[in-house]
């Protein structure tokens, strides 16, 4: 089974240590995405009823965060931030502070107000188109995280300019699928694969066939069929961001949907990073800025508890692990 960038290859088989287990396997869409849970325990009607309560907390996120949802928290602040503070749950406020640091950290190449040029560019609801060098300047102004003002002690978000747009893109289903975990743990399950879209994937524990934890293919960036690392997910994250998922050809070249926030055009260079960290927030959020920035900065900058396997955009495809 292949989304997005990444191949979910798991046996059926069942060893003596899985004897007596039963698996649950339950399917939803959220966030534009299919999230995926996959669970083993020994009590069929608590799994059941944990694997429903785990795809119905990405449904709830998908009401909070979802850009696309009129009536959503993240779309209040859209329409209103720019010219008023608005005041957010203080889970968004929690979210939207994270946010921050990681645009801080990353020098900007996280940016959860990178609206505008998404919008520019044409990613939000198409395949792309190349716009004019003045859109891409005007988008520019209206781009960056230094526009988001948080107020902790009111709980509010504001912008300081009209027009800024936050996108939640970059963050929400890694976001989504440590909740969804979390609801599973709290529920008693110690087995599960959660999978958002195939690109972020938590293992929690390990599946009865495999004591090293849940195999996982990452795809070679060129084809698709064809693999070009294999891990196992015991109790960690697995997110991974390709030129491939989404692009557009334009005057001989290729422009992916991976953004650069602060020149204004998508990222070149990369073809794939695959990030494994012990949360999925961390592992989608990370893959972007490796991604942008390149192997040499990934290595410099990189936590000490992470793995990034990366291929650079060439001829030869090389593809390795950072160190």
């Amino acid at each position: 089974m292949g989304v997005r960038g990444i191949v979910m290859a798991l046996s059926l088989a069942w060893s003596a240590a899985g004897a007596g287990l039963v698996r649950v396997e339950h399917s939803s869409e959220a966030m534009g995405s299919t999230f995926g849970v996959i669970a083993y325990g020994s009590d069929r009607a608590n799994l059941e009823a944990a694997v429903d309560a785990a795809l119905d907390e990405a449904q709830r996120l998908d009401r909070m965060l979802s850009n696309y949802f009129p009536e959503s928290e993240w779309s209040e602040v859209n329409r209103h931030a720019g010219v008023r503070p608005v005041a957010v749950s203080a889970e968004l406020f929690q979210l939207l502070s994270e946010c921050i640091r990681y645009s801080q950290q990353s020098g900007g190449a996280f940016d959860i107000a990178v609206g505008p040029l998404m919008k520019v560019w044409g990613f939000y609801r198409g395949e792309g188109a190349l716009p004019q060098p003045g859109e891409i300047r005007n988008a520019l102004a209206r781009t960056g995280y230094r526009h988001v003002l948080l107020d902790p002690a009111a709980s509010t978000v504001q912008f300081d300019r009209p027009g800024v747009e936050l996108d939640p893109g970059g963050i929400g289903k890694g976001y989504a699928v440590d909740r969804m975990v979390e609801v599973l743990k709290r529920r008693r399950v110690e087995i599960a694969l959660v999978s958002a879209a195939g690109s972020s994937i938590y293992g929690l524990g390990a599946p009865p066939d495999e004591p090293q934890g849940w195999r996982v293919v990452i795809r070679s960036p060129n084809e698709a069929k064809q693999a070009a690392a294999v891990v196992f997910l015991k109790n960690e994250s697995l997110s991974t961001s390709g030129s491939y998922e989404k692009f557009f050809w334009a005057r001989g070249r290729r422009y992916s949907h991976i953004m650069d926030p602060r020149t204004g055009y998508p990222a070149s260079g990369t073809a794939s990073v695959s990030v494994m960290a012990p949360r999925t927030i961390d592992s989608e959020v990370w893959a972007k800025p490796y991604f942008i920035n390149g192997r040499g900065w990934t290595a410099a900058h990189k936590a000490e508890d992470f793995r990034v396997f990366f291929c650079e955009d060439t001829k030869e495809q090389a593809c390795s692990w950072v160190h």
